[in-house]
C-alpha cells in the first residue's frame, strides 16, 4: 500500500521541480530580455569618429586674384607667356589645434580693349566706374590692374591704389624678373584686402591662449544670425534740458545704410528710446583749472551696470545687443569730459566696451544757458553723434581701419562707411569663427556623451549631429575652393545645428538619475519575485547532486 503513495509524492516533486524551472527559464530567457529593452537608454548611433577628426581639420582659405596686364606693364616677352595661374601659399601663425593656410591663386591674364581705354582715363574714380559696370564680382575674390611703370593714372611717389570695391591697381615695372616683382606687389595689396593674421586672431579670440593676444584683439561681436541695435537718449535733468533729437532720420540717412551693406553677415534691427532721471553710476570729478568736470579712464567699466539696468532691452532678446547711450550731463556736473589713460580729453567725447555697446557724452552750449531760461532747449547734433556711433559699430565688428601697404593710395570707404572687401574680411573672419565654435560644440557634446551612458539621444539629435558634421566640412571644401559666400552660409549652418543638437532638452530627462534610485526602484520589484525561484534552483541542484554521489544497488 506503501508504493501508490510513494509514487504519487515523487510525482509531485518532480512537478514541483519542472514548475521551478519552468518559471526560472520565463524569469531569465524571457523576463530579463524584455525588461532590459523596454527600460534600455535609447542612442541613436552618432558619426564619432567624424567629430574627432574635425580637431584634425586643415583649413585652406583660398583668395581668387585675377591680375590683368595693360600694354607697356611688363616687358614684351613675359607679355607673350600670358595667361597662366601662380599660387602662393602660406601658414597662418596661431596657436590653435586648427591648422590655418592661406592661398592665394593667382590668374594673369591679358587686359580687354575696355580695360585699357577704362585705364587710360585720367582719375582713378572714372576708371573704376567703368571696370565696374559690366561685371560683378564674387565675394572674397579680387582683380589687379597693372599698369605701365609711367602711368599718369597714379601719383608718381605711390606704387599700388585701393579702392572701394574688390578692385586694386599697382604699377608694372619693365625688368626681367617683372612678374616675381609685380607679384610680391600683387600680395602685399591682396593680404590687406583679404586675409591677415589680425582679423583672423580677432575671430578666434575665443579660441586662442589668453596671453597670445591682447585685449584689443578680443573686441568682435561673437556671430550671430541677427543682432539688435538701441540707440538710447539718458536725459538725467530734464528740469534743465528739454533734448530733442531726430534718431529715425539720423539713423535713415546713417546707419541703415551701414547695415544694409553689413546684411550679408546677419540681421538686424534697430529702435530707439528716451530715458529721464537716468544718472551716471560714478559721481564725476571736477577740475579747477578748466572749470569742468571728467570721468577717470579707469572708472569708465564702472559707468555700465547702473545704466544697464535701465536699459531693460537684452532680457527678452535671442540675439546680442547692442546698445548705444548718447547720455547729456545735468547741469550740475556740466561741462562733462572723459579722459584717457595718461589724462588727456578724449577727442571724440565717448567711449565703447567690447560686445556690449558705447557711451558718448553731449555736452549743452554753455551760451544755451544764458539765452533762456529753465529747461533750455538742446538740439542734438545728430552728424556729430553718428560719426561717434558708426565709427564705435565698426570697431564692435571688428572692421578696423584697414593697414596699407607703404606708397599705398586708399580711396577711403564708401558712402556707406564700409568697402565692400571689408565686408569679405568679415565674412572670412565670421568663417572661421563659425568653423571652429561648431567643432568645438561638437567635440564637447561627443565626449559628454561618451562619458555618460544614460543620456538620451533622439534621432532628431543625431541628425541634427550629422547635419552639423556635414556643414562643416562643406564649409572648409568651399573655403578650400575660393566660394566665400556659400562657405559662410555652410558655416551658419553649422553653428546652428551644433548648438540645437548641444542644447536640446531631451538631453537631460536622464542626466541626473543616480544608480542607487535605479536599484531603489528595481529592487522591490525582482526581489519578491527572484528569491523563491533561487531557493528552489539551489535546492533542485543540490538534490540533482545527492542523487549523482548516491551508490547504485547491484546484484
Amino acid at each position: 500500500m506503501a508504493a501508490p503513495g510513494a509514487a504519487a509524492t515523487d510525482l509531485e516533486v518532480v512537478r514541483g521541480k519542472r514548475a521551478a524551472l519552468f518559471f526560472a527559464a520565463v524569469a531569465i530567457l524571457l523576463g530579463l530580455p524584455l525588461w532590459w529593452k523596454t527600460t534600455e537608454t535609447y542612442r541613436a548611433p552618432l558619426p564619432y569618429s567624424q567629430i574627432s577628426g574635425l580637431n584634425a581639420l586643415q583649413l585652406r582659405l583660398t583668395v581668387p586674384i585675377t591680375v590683368v596686364f595693360t600694354r607697356d606693364s611688363v616687358p614684351l616677352d613675359d607679355q607673350e607667356k600670358l595667361p597662366f595661374t601662380v599660387v602662393h601659399e602660406r601658414d597662418i601663425p596661431l596657436k590653435y589645434k586648427m591648422k590655418i593656410k592661406c592661398r592665394f591663386q593667382k590668374a594673369y591674364r591679358r587686359a580687354l580693349e575696355r580695360e585699357e581705354e577704362a585705364l587710360s582715363l585720367g582719375s582713378m574714380q572714372e576708371a573704376e566706374t567703368v571696370l565696374a559696370e559690366p561685371q560683378k564680382q564674387a565675394e572674397g575674390s579680387l582683380t589687379v590692374y597693372v599698369i605701365s611703370e609711367n602711368s599718369s593714372l597714379l601719383p608718381q611717389d605711390m606704387m599700388s591704389y585701393i579702392g572701394p570695391e574688390r578692385t586694386a591697381v599697382v604699377r608694372g615695372i619693365t625688368h626681367r624678373e617683372a612678374f616675381n616683382i609685380i607679384g610680391r606687389r600683387v600680395i602685399q595689396v591682396a593680404q590687406a584686402m583679404s586675409l591677415t593674421e589680425a582679423v583672423l586672431a580677432a575671430a578666434l579670440a575665443d579660441h586662442l591662449p589668453e596671453d597670445k593676444w591682447s585685449s584689443d584683439k578680443r573686441r568682435p561681436l561673437k556671430s550671430s544670425l541677427g543682432y539688435e541695435i538701441t540707440f538710447s537718449l539718458l536725459n538725467p535733468d530734464p528740469k534743465s534740458h528739454g533734448v530733442h533729437w531726430d534718431i529715425e532720420g539720423a539713423v535713415r540717412r546713417y546707419v541703415q545704410p551701414f547695415l544694409s551693406a553689413l546684411s550679408a553677415a546677419g540681421n538686424f534691427s534697430v529702435d530707439s528710446q528716451i530715458l529721464y532721471y537716468a544718472v551716471l553710476g560714478v559721481n564725476p570729478r571736477f577740475d579747477p583749472a578748466s572749470s569742468s568736470y571728467y570721468l577717470a579712464a579707469h572708472s569708465l567699466p564702472h559707468v555700465i551696470n547702473p545704466v544697464e539696468s535701465r536699459l531693460g532691452s537684452s532680457a527678452a532678446s535671442l540675439y546680442p545687443v547692442l546698445n548705444f547711450l548718447l547720455y547729456v550731463p545735468e547741469l550740475a556736473h556740466s561741462p562733462l569730459y572723459i579722459q584717457d589713460k595718461d589724462g588727456a580729453p578724449v577727442a571724440t567725447n565717448a567711449f565703447h566696451s567690447p560686445r556690449w555697446g558705447g557711451i558718448m557724452v553731449y555736452n549743452v552750449d554753455p551760451k544755451a544757458y544764458n539765452a533762456s531760461e529753465l529747461p533750455v532747449r538742446v538740439e542734438v547734433d545728430m552728424v556729430q553723434v553718428m560719426e561717434v556711433f558708426l565709427a564705435q559699430l565698426r570697431l564692435l565688428f571688428g572692421i578696423a581701419q584697414p593697414q596699407m601697404p607703404l606708397k599705398c593710395l586708399f580711396s577711403g570707404s564708401k558712402s556707406e562707411g564700409l568697402t565692400t572687401w571689408e565686408l569679405d574680411q568679415l565674412l572670412w573672419a565670421r568663417s572661421v569663427e563659425n568653423v571652429a565654435t561648431a567643432t568645438t560644440t561638437l567635440t564637447s557634446l561627443a565626449q559628454l556623451l561618451g562619458k555618460i551612458s544614460n543620456i538620451v539621444i533622439k534621432d532628431d539629435v543625431a541628425s541634427e549631429v550629422y547635419r552639423a558634421v556635414a556643414a562643416v566640412q562643406k564649409a572648409a571644401e568651399e573655403l578650400a575652393s575660393g566660394h566665400l559666400a556659400s562657405a559662410f552660409i555652410a558655416s551658419q549652418e553649422a553653428v546652428t545645428s551644433s548648438e540645437r543638437a548641444f542644447f536640446d532638452p531631451s538631453l537631460l530627462h536622464l542626466l541626473y538619475f543616480p544608480d542607487d534610485q535605479k536599484f531603489a526602484i528595481y529592487i522591490p520589484l525582482f526581489l519578491p519575485m527572484a528569491v523563491p525561484i533561487l531557493l528552489s534552483l539551489v535546492k533542485i541542484f543540490l538534490e540533482t547532486r545527492k542523487s549523482w554521489k548516491k551508490p547504485q544497488k547491484t546484484d
